[in-house]
């Protein structure tokens, strides 16, 4: 029988022999590789903390003692250790595995995370805590106390949040472990000095020759006050490793290493001797992402988080499987050709070049396309700098990311009137990722700021058409979002896509006197069309791509309205705040009944990681669902206008009586 299949849990890990802990660290990336290339997931960044998560659970209680994951994605080893193999074979999906910690499957999670930065901070407050409740680790007065430990990744310790958090776990006065996964890659190479910084550190010969050089580095410490006192209490092995002018020192963190992120005995060592240090400590171990297929250690960025894939074992082949045209490499075309018309336009992601498409902007204008790594508040920032100067910045960020950055949309860029352009990839539902990741508050968020042009596109050509109203609109910010789907040929009979003119939907099927009208939001439009084939009846269903969550098409809604036709919104946002809330809103400014507006969005709840396709069914958003809205409304209307019909024959008839 396999190891891993004898492993319920940390403590039947801990039964086994050092030597089988290599055996087991080879299942578990067998099954890791075995699942990704079946359902698409994170592979590259879980292949490289293999080794390191097993030690981890080696030497730690984790039911017990405190695990703080900082890059969420590098779990799927803690997973398969805690309880949860079972869970795997539907990884991403309902009924299985989240690809991200997740607190409702087991106790051995502590948070639900999706954002780089967080697990310094979130790690000080649970330290903090159980020291409050009597409950931390004391090596004289509470042995059995919790220990706390947050695994973080290299390219998010420069993340604004992590620095606070360093800042304020210097102050602690316990046992607290910060263990660095330095692998030299976020999901693309890391930018920016501290990057450098670690580069250094990599090659730095102390690496290869620590215990030669440790006592005489420690002579030469200036002041030698507080890593002298760690050094002594340090046991032997962790003492060769004390790294002299650490950029961690100097937020008051020993800093231990870099050891080899691959060695579980060594590993396995080092951390038996951090367990029961009383300070703040960061353990610097190096990893290769991907590590263990060469194909994935050699091309980290392609296989951070691929979809299902094929592999032949005989030649080591990897084949991607088709999967048609996304959105992101749409935006990707499309924002060269904007680039290449218009000198003054930069481009910028905040580490993710390859998620949006912005690696290929980047390849043909090297000199206008940035990354700021793992900082979206500085990037925004750095761009509303760039506007000032005359220059047309384009942020090009994920929606969940984006909401990292809004106090520098409001202050930095609408308040100051600079016109600040935002593309919004995986706005929505986005399917395997789930809760942490959704889409789901970009329009309530920037619905607030005056003057932000907010906008949604349904398929490529429109894609393009916003880009280039984007190009030229100097009112203040806009922003225009778009879902981590496939591009849709739908609209190709609807004849060539009109520019977009700031506040006015397009008509894509309208009846001089319709039933029903329906106002799609983005990639809803594709939805509008597939349910109205579905309606039958002979239902009159006007179907209009509505743009612009801000402005709303106000003289539409009036129009619509004041007939006495309903208006069905839909749009894969939350309600509260959303497309829907903007319509009732200017029907309600207008004096007009908004009670006709039926508004179809993602309700007040969590949705959890599944299919994009069935995210929507649950919500209500697939086709047979809209269908079965409009029909509602349709029967509501006719019913109400028979009513008023029969009302007025009876008025008729009872004058004539009179009479």
């Amino acid at each position: 029988m396999p190891l891993l299949e004898t492993i319920g849990g940390p403590s039947d890990l801990k039964k086994l022999s050092l030597a089988q802990l290599d055996e087991v660290a080879q299942e578990i990336r067998e099954a890791i590789f075995a699942q990704v290339s079946q359902t698409g997931g994170h592979l590259a960044p879980n292949l490289g903390v293999v080794d390191l998560t097993i030690a981890m659970h080696y030497v730690f209680d984790f039911g017990h003692d405190r695990l703080l994951f900082d890059v969420g994605h590098q779990c799927y080893p803690h997973k398969l250790l805690t309880g949860r193999q079972g869970m795997l074979g539907k990884l991403r999906t309902r009924e299985g595995m989240s690809g991200f910690p997740e607190p409702r499957e087991s106790h051995f999670d502590q948070f639900s995370v999706g954002h780089a930065g967080t697990g310094i901070s979130t790690a000080v407050g649970m330290a903090r805590g159980d020291t409050l409740n009597g409950e931390a680790f004391d090596a004289g007065e509470n042995p059995d106390g919790r220990r706390v430990v947050t695994l973080i990744g290299d390219a998010s310790i420069v993340n604004g949040v992590s620095m606070e958090g360093l800042n304020n776990a210097g102050t602690l006065k316990r046992q607290f472990l910060v263990v660095l996964n330095d692998n030299g890659m976020s999901i693309s190479k890391p930018q920016g000095a501290m990057a450098q910084y670690f580069d250094r550190v990599r090659i730095n010969p102390i690496y290869g020759d620590m215990k030669k050089r440790a006592r005489r580095m420690l002579d030469h410490l200036p002041g030698g006050t507080m890593v002298e006192e760690a050094y002594h209490r340090l046991g032997e092995i962790a003492k060769a490793a004390v790294t002299e002018n650490t950029w961690f020192e100097h937020f008051g963190l020993v800093t231990v290493g870099p050891i080899d992120g691959h060695n579980i005995r060594e590993l396995v060592e080092f951390l038996s001797e951090a367990r029961d240090f009383d300070r703040p400590m960061v353990l610097h171990v190096k990893t290769t992402k991907g590590k263990g297929y060469e194909f994935a250690e050699g091309d980290a960025t392609t296989f951070h988080s691929p979809a299902a894939f094929d592999y032949n074992p005989d030649n080591c082949r990897v084949e991607m499987k088709k999967s048609g045209r996304s959105f992101t490499s749409a935006f990707a075309d499309a924002m060269c050709d904007v680039m290449s018309d218009d000198e003054k336009v930069v481009s910028c992601t905040a580490a993710m070049p390859s998620g949006t498409g912005l690696d290929v902007v980047g390849e043909e204008f090297p000199e206008r396309t940035f990354d700021t790594g793992i900082c979206e508040s500085h990037a925004l920032d750095m761009l509303a700098g760039m506007a000032k100067t005359g220059f047309k910045p384009f942020f090009t960020v994920y929606s969940t990311f984006l909401q990292r950055a809004f106090d520098q949309a409001f202050q930095e860029s609408a308040l100051q009137g600079l016109p600040v352009r935002l593309c919004l990839d995986r706005a929505g539902l986005v399917g395997g990722d789930g809760a942490v990741h959704h889409g789901f508050c970009d329009v309530s968020l920037l619905r607030t700021l005056p003057d932000a042009a907010l906008l949604a596109v349904a398929d490529e050509d429109s894609l393009r058409a916003a880009l280039e109203f984007m190009r030229t609109y100097e009112r203040g910010l806009s922003a225009v979002r778009y879902p981590r789907d496939n591009v849709s040929d739908r609209l190709a009979g609807f004849g060539a896509c009109p520019a977009f003119e700031l506040g006015k939907a397009r008509a894509l099927v309208e009846h001089d006197e319709p039933d029903v009208a329906v106002l799609a939001f983005g990639v809803m439009v594709i939805n509008a069309l597939d349910s109205v084939d579905l309606v039958g009846d002979g239902a009159r269903v006007n179907v209009y791509d509505a743009r612009f969550a801000k402005p709303v098409d106000s003289e539409l809604i009036r129009s619509l309205l004041e007939r006495g036709i309903p208006i069905v919104t839909l749009e894969d946002h939350g309600l509260t705040g959303g497309f829907g809330a903007a319509v009732v809103e200017a029907a309600s400014d207008m004096g007009l009944d908004a009670g006709r507006v039926n508004r179809l969005g993602l309700p007040d709840r969590w949705i959890y990681q599944d299919s994009r396709s069935k995210q929507l069914e649950e919500v209500g958003l697939d086709a047979p669902s809209i269908a079965k809205a409009i029909r509602e409304s349709v029967d509501t209307r006719r019913g109400a206008v028979e009513v008023r019909t029969r009302s007025v024959y009876a008025g008729a008839s009872e004058r004539t009586s009179i009479s």
